[in-house]
């Protein structure tokens, strides 16, 4: 009951927040649109990104870890992300025209709702064996979407701020936030593959190009028929239309290459390759054509790295097979286990420093071409500001992210049942015996008094 009094303030604030929600403006004077930001605005952006970026992501980890803090922390999460919604709605001062960032904190709602009414389902730990499994896949399904809700949103903030993506600029701001936040999906997922990702590439008996290539394959098609719009081709129609055809036809030799657990570098060769274009690519702007240069050297210097790290640090992964020991081992792990997690510890002293290249640099390329429209860099270029300046504070945001996404890696090898006091190693790495489960449920009454029988049993035996 403790659980449900202490949501319950939560219930509360989600349900009047519509209540305080104002009207979003269709047409603003330039009075209104250049207004000064008050204090209560800035609260609201400072308190939402603590909330989304920083405080739910932490969450998320504690509750893939199974800590005691991941429901205190959620909690608080709820509570402040309440607050930040009714100070968006209640600030002065700067007016801002209807778009995404309003209708996506709406939409939000639904996500924070269902969780919230998840967690308190199965913190009663009823219809164990019917309805219970399924609601902890959901909840996990939902927890794990927070972190990409969370990035949509700000972005949707950060342009409403702005007044960017509007009219003839939408399909730009499409192509560079969709494909650079592509980007940095892909520097997150490796990272996770390259940091603590070993065991489950083993036990799935795919290398990792077998799913780079995959995606490339799949966005290329996607890419290849929605680069170009009208009768007239324009050259950097042609360039991104060709690119598309590049990642495709790529991504199926790749696909085709890394069968069998086989490691490539086509993967590696094709955003190289993406990055040499993009580093040619024509600009207006002297100072964008510098940017898009720096995002093409960046991304051709993460696929060097990756076919260092394919080729000579991990040139292959062996399937991790189980084979059954005596039982007069006494042992709870396998020999094959034992052999993977002594290879794991030895090969990560190998290349404790590299490991990080591949996936930092992945994410430095995906912030420099978010950075690159045209609307941002004509805004950077009537500031005064160089290319050299503007790069150096993306990066800058480029270490920010990365400590975030490493942060977050390293808390899960520390916290709850990954802890040193819960059995876990000390040294921050996660030994993977056996597959992990979405489910397991509490054992009744009668599975408790068997346990029991059998313990005793075993006790008069020994």
């Amino acid at each position: 009951m403790a659980f449900k009094s202490s949501s319950l303030p939560v219930v509360l604030l989600a349900l009047i927040l519509p209540v305080f929600a104002h009207k979003h403006h269709d047409h603003i004077s330039e009075e209104q649109a250049n207004a000064p930001v008050d204090s209560i605005l800035w609260i609201h952006i400072v308190l939402q990104a603590a909330v989304w970026g920083i405080l739910f992501p932490v969450g998320m980890v504690l509750g893939l870890s199974r800590s005691k803090w991941h429901v205190p922390l959620q909690i608080t999460g709820y509570l402040l992300t309440s607050a930040g919604y009714i100070l968006g709605h209640a600030h002065k001062g700067r007016a801002f025209l209807a778009g995404a960032h309003g209708k996506m904190a709406s939409i939000l709602l639904v996500p924070i709702f269902l969780q919230l009414a998840l967690g308190v389902y199965l913190k009663l730990h009823i219809h164990e064996k019917s309805i219970r499994p399924y609601a902890v896949i959901a909840h996990g399904v939902v927890g794990k979407a927070y972190p990409i809700l969370a990035w949509t949103q700000m972005l949707f903030g950060a342009i409403a701020f702005r007044g960017y993506c509007r009219g003839d600029d939408l399909g730009q701001c499409l192509a560079h936030y969709i494909m650079g936040s592509g980007f940095i999906a892909y520097g997150v997922i490796l990272a996770l593959l390259l940091l603590v990702g070993e065991t489950w590439i083993r036990r799935s008996g795919r290398s990792p190009e077998w799913w780079d290539s995959w995606v490339i394959t799949l966005w290329g098609v996607v890419n290849t028929f929605t680069e170009h719009r009208g009768s007239v081709w324009s050259v950097k129609d042609m360039q991104h239309t060709i690119l598309g055809v590049l990642w495709w036809t790529g991504g199926i030799l790749g696909i085709f290459l890394a069968r069998n657990n086989q490691r490539t570098v086509v993967p590696s060769v094709i955003i190289l390759l993406t990055g040499w274009a993009m580093s040619e690519h024509a600009q207006a702007l002297m100072i964008s054509t510098r940017v898009h240069a720096m995002f093409g050297y960046t991304l051709m210097l993460a696929a060097v790295t990756r076919i260092i790290e394919v080729c000579f640090v991990v040139p292959k992964y062996p399937p991790l097979e189980t084979q059954p020991v005596s039982d007069d081992n006494h042992s709870d792990h396998t020999l094959a286990d034992a052999q993977a997690v002594a290879s794991n510890n030895a090969l990560s002293q190998v290349y404790v420093a590299f490991r990080h290249l591949p996936p930092f640099l992945l994410v430095c390329a995906g912030i420099l071409f978010m950075s690159a429209t045209d609307q941002e860099l004509r805004f950077v270029h009537d500031e005064g500001m160089d290319h050299v300046t503007y790069v150096l504070i993306m990066f800058s945001m480029a270490f920010l992210i990365y400590m975030l996404i490493v942060g977050l890696i390293h808390l899960y090898t520390i916290s709850g049942r990954n802890s040193p006091s819960n059995g876990g190693d000390a040294g921050g790495s996660i030994e993977l015996t056996s597959p992990n489960k979405w489910y397991a449920r509490v054992p009744d009454a009668e599975e408790n008094n068997d346990n029991e029988r059998t313990h005793i049993i075993g006790e008069e035996e020994d």
